[in-house]
């Protein structure tokens, strides 16, 4: 399985970016996925600081971190099997590396250790 993200860049406060996650080579039926994010200073590539930031389960039943409720919005094209991340009133706090990740599951935790899939991440800024 492979997670590909797209869509990061450098926005100012109050600004809006909308990130994508191309999955490619799942043959399971259930399919849960999420958003994370990891802020400078943390080790990329390790779990260390990483943060739920929203989830859906294979249902479409969401869940977000309440950091980001009511500006974040995830949602998932079968059809085109990518996973999208929109962001609105982009604030300072929220720069970090975001990342989507994956698991076979009918079920959804919003914690990295559920997860067994994901990208390499892509880089989201916001200046104040």
């Amino acid at each position: 399985v492979q997670l590909v993200e797209s869509g990061g860049g450098s926005v100012q406060a109050g600004g809006s970016l909308t990130l994508s996650c191309v999955i490619s080579g799942f043959t399971g039926r259930e399919l849960s996925m999420g958003w994370f994010r990891q802020a400078p200073g943390k080790e990329r590539g390790t779990f260390a600081g990483r943060e739920g930031v929203a989830g859906i389960d294979s249902k479409g039943t969401t869940n977000y971190a309440d950091s980001v409720k009511g500006r974040f919005t995830i949602s998932h094209d079968d059809a085109k099997n990518t996973l999208y991340l929109q962001m609105k009133n982009l604030q300072p706090e929220d720069t970090a590396v975001y990342y989507c990740a994956a698991e076979s599951s009918t079920y959804l935790l919003l914690t990295p250790e559920f997860f067994s899939y994901w990208g390499e991440g892509t880089q989201v800024t916001v200046a104040s």
